[in-house]
């Protein structure tokens, strides 16, 4: 049976081939799908709300009140899991054939651990935000306030010592371009000076030949 790589396109493509010359010959797009929806096998709601633990048929181990102390029972539950845990070991080496409720329990605890958890991400989401924008706020005013003390720093420095606005700036040098910073500053480069080769004459190579005899 032959397969290929990239299938081709849905059929309903044809349908919208007279699209540009005459709209109304097309279907009208479906509308946008509302309340529980089967995608790949699972079951998904279009509403933002977290199913409770009955819904999911598990056992809730923690008070079902409109106000929780989550820091309380999260504490209550991480105890009860590491007990838990440690009756799993007993049952493995006194009663092995038992084990299977303590597991249960064990996933019990975590799903309600995790249903708390999950209760906390809006208010995770919020503080995030809010803390992303306080932190750009904080550093655009720092920006302005950057940009005003360098204007108050250049507009001066035309009545002072230039040495004086160096010691000002030193801490902006880092980031700035030496030409900025130094425009009159020498190079540190060592000056590469031409060596020219001496050769000897003609002339002076029958004056050494003399001084030889």
């Amino acid at each position: 049976m032959a397969t290929a790589t990239y299938p081709p396109p849905p059929p309903y493509y044809r349908l919208y081939k007279d699209y540009s010359e005459s709209p109304s010959s097309a279907l009208e797009p479906p509308s946008p799908i509302e309340g529980t929806y089967v995608c790949f096998g699972g079951n998904y709601t279009t509403e933002d709300v977290l199913p409770s633990l009955e819904e999911q048929g598990v056992p809730q181990l923690y008070p079902n009140d409109s106000i929780v102390d989550y820091k309380k029972e999260l504490r209550s539950l991480n105890r009860e899991l590491q007990l838990h845990i440690l009756e799993l070991a007993d049952v493995l080496v006194e009663r092995p054939s038992q084990y299977a409720k303590r597991i249960g329990e064990i996933s019990s605890v975590f799903k309600n651990l995790h249903h708390l958890l999950n209760s906390l991400r809006p208010h995770q989401a919020r503080a995030t935000l809010i803390h992303v924008m306080e932190l750009q706020i904080q550093q655009r005013k720092q920006a302005v306030e950057d940009i005003k003390r360098f204007m108050i720093l250049f507009k001066f420095s035309r009545h002072r010592n230039l040495t004086v606005v160096k010691m000002d700036v030193a801490w902006w040098m880092e980031a700035a371009p030496p030409q900025i910073i130094f425009p009159e500053k020498p190079s540190t480069c060592p000056v590469l000076e031409t060596i020219l080769e001496e050769r000897e004459t003609e002339k002076d190579d029958h004056e050494h030949v003399k001084d030889d005899v």
